[in-house]
């Protein structure tokens, strides 16, 4: 918390990018990729990047994103989805729509207007814990039955042997 904060995101500088949009650039049209793609001036369109995608501090995309992993230091206006990857939204940041991901980290004084849905999440922490509850409180149950069966098998035992006497 203090000064421990373990870094766990990707530099964009180290991204190996392949298709760059310069500052100034616009495409009206959806645009395509199947490498790592840095945008740094303006899509009109939708956005399908079979790697990451790196939005500039001067890019903006208006349109419908899907890539592997997005860094946001733009703007986009549209949803985004990265269902096996992570989006992470600068505190240059603005994302306008809906976000699937697998994993999300938004910047303080990023803005994100929208909903995001976790890919990959089976379940949460609070039902995993209530199904260790569950499976305890049946183990202690059933031990308690076993107890049970031991007592009268003991007591059955004993009536056996005063029988014999």
């Amino acid at each position: 918390m203090f000064g421990s904060r373990k870094e766990t995101t990707v530099d964009p500088s180290l991204e190996q990018v392949g298709t760059i949009i310069g500052p100034g650039a616009v495409i009206d049209g959806p645009l395509t990729t199947k490498d790592s793609t840095r945008i740094d001036g303006t899509v009109k369109g939708n956005v399908t990047i079979s790697g990451a995608l790196i939005v500039g501090g001067e890019g903006k995309i208006t349109g419908t994103v899907s890539c592997m992993n997005a860094y946001i230091a733009g703007e986009v206006n549209g949803n985004i989805t990265a269902p096996q990857g992570k989006v992470e939204i600068s505190d240059t940041g603005k994302v306008i729509g809906d976000v699937a991901c697998k994993g999300i980290i938004i910047d303080e004084n990023a803005v994100f207007q929208g909903k995001c849905d976790m890919t990959g999440v089976e379940k949460s922490s609070a039902e995993l814990a209530k199904e260790r509850a569950a499976s305890d409180s049946t183990s202690s149950e059933e031990k308690k039955e076993e107890e049970k069966k031991e007592e009268e098998k003991k007591e059955d035992d004993k009536k056996d042997e005063e029988k014999k006497d």
